[in-house]
């Protein structure tokens, strides 16, 4: 069943947080992943508003989870921390 990596971002640092996008890209197709959403119009209905949304289509939930702990995505993510305010999280999808 195909997944989605979803996350929920506040960026504090923009030009270390260009090169955790630069690196993340890179590590998500490698896993076969796609954008889908990415940092585009949305409205804020609940919880915690974080201006940039972004939403990736993986084959399965075991590719998306492999692609976060891969060495690529964790170099990519060494610059988002301390640049960003996130939550990331992966849903199977009933398609």
């Amino acid at each position: 069943m195909p997944a989605l990596w979803i996350a929920h971002v506040t960026v504090t640092d923009e030009e270390a947080y260009k090169k955790y996008a630069a690196g993340a890209t890179v590590a998500i197709a490698d896993h076969g992943g796609t954008f889908i959403a990415r940092g585009g119009r949305y409205v804020q209905l609940e919880g915690t508003d974080r201006p940039r949304n972004v939403v990736a289509k993986f084959p399965d939930v075991e590719t998306a989870e492999k692609c976060y702990h891969s060495a690529a995505y964790q170099a990519a993510l060494a610059h988002a921390r301390g640049a960003s305010e996130r939550e990331l999280l992966i849903v199977e999808t009933s398609e």
